[in-house]
């Protein structure tokens, strides 16, 4: 397999009690653990916003924590469009 099949991006929305519990923060943390890029934003709608990159088995692991998210949150729903990868970040950052 070649490295381009290994490798995936993945669009996230999570929404439930996201905002405010410092989902975005923990999300930083787990993504430079998972060695995963991308960045997390709050959405005016109540929703977080988390486009990440990475070897898949790592965004998958990724995407698995986000189900749950860090202990104060309640994630009611975790909406994912895959995407080709693009490797087009160097860090997972916060924005606005």
């Amino acid at each position: 397999m070649s490295n381009e099949n290994k490798q995936t991006r993945g669009h996230i929305f999570i929404s439930g009690r996201v905002q405010g519990v410092a989902f975005r923060y923990y999300s930083q943390k787990t993504a430079q653990n998972l060695g995963v890029t991308g960045w997390a934003r709050n959405c005016i709608n109540g929703k977080v916003e988390i486009m990440v990159e990475g070897e898949k088995e790592n965004v998958i692991k990724f995407i698995d924590w986000c189900h749950v998210g860090p202990w104060s949150a309640i994630v009611e729903n975790v909406d994912i469009i895959w995407e080709n990868y693009r490797g087009e970040f160097f860090s997972f950052n916060i924005r606005g």
